[in-house]
């Protein structure tokens, strides 16, 4: 996680390099930022095929969701933030490419599709099956590690986004003129109080 956290900030730092064509050029966020809100454009990276982008897609939406406080992963452009780190950082493009790879092959041998082509309760059937490591099959190890490291890397790409940002509700280095104390709600969900 720390690893992949790494070149998140590496990533960061490259696409606010002023004029280098595709990537980036102001300091509005990362890759991620083109469809959550930034003004720029960003290209897509040289790691997923067509496929395999519409898969990882598919399988970012299932981990983050959109919901009432926010959008979805492929929202925030989490695809295109994986996409830019796998080109530029290769150290997991083969547990990313083979990973996508067995989910179409698991999905192959359980229903006779791909993943994409499963319907909903067959893909989810398949995450419930491999998401908590404890409790997973030894046969599908190798299915396990792969969602365990994508998982981390969509929750990477998605709260280094400005959608996520703003999900987590994050207002960074303010100044505070005036501490008033620790809101009302937030103590009577403590139980405890200043008196």
């Amino acid at each position: 996680m720390l690893k992949l956290m790494g070149a998140g900030a590496a990533a960061a730092a490259a696409a606010c390099t002023p004029g280098e064509s595709g990537k980036g050029g102001d300091a509005a966020g990362t890759p991620a930022d083109s469809a959550a809100g930034g003004t720029r454009e960003t290209s897509k990276g040289d790691f997923f095929t067509p496929r395999e982008r519409e898969t990882a897609g598919v399988l970012a939406d299932l981990i983050i969701p959109k919901d009432e406080r926010s959008g979805s992963a492929t929202e925030a452009g989490v695809v295109d933030f994986m996409d830019f780190i796998l080109t530029e950082y290769p150290d997991n493009q083969t547990a990313i490419r083979g990973g996508l790879a067995w989910m179409d092959a698991e999905c192959g041998r359980r229903h006779g599709k791909t993943f994409t082509g499963c319907t909903d309760a067959e893909r989810r059937a398949l995450l419930d099956d491999i998401a908590w490591p404890a409790k997973a099959k030894p046969e599908l190890s190798q299915g396990v590690a792969f969602f365990t490291r994508f998982r981390d890397f969509t929750a990477s790409g998605f709260f280094s986004s400005r959608m996520g940002a703003e999900d987590l509700r994050y207002m960074g280095n303010k100044v505070v003129p005036v501490w008033d104390g620790c809101p009302p709600e937030a103590l009577a969900k403590l139980g405890v109080s200043y008196s």
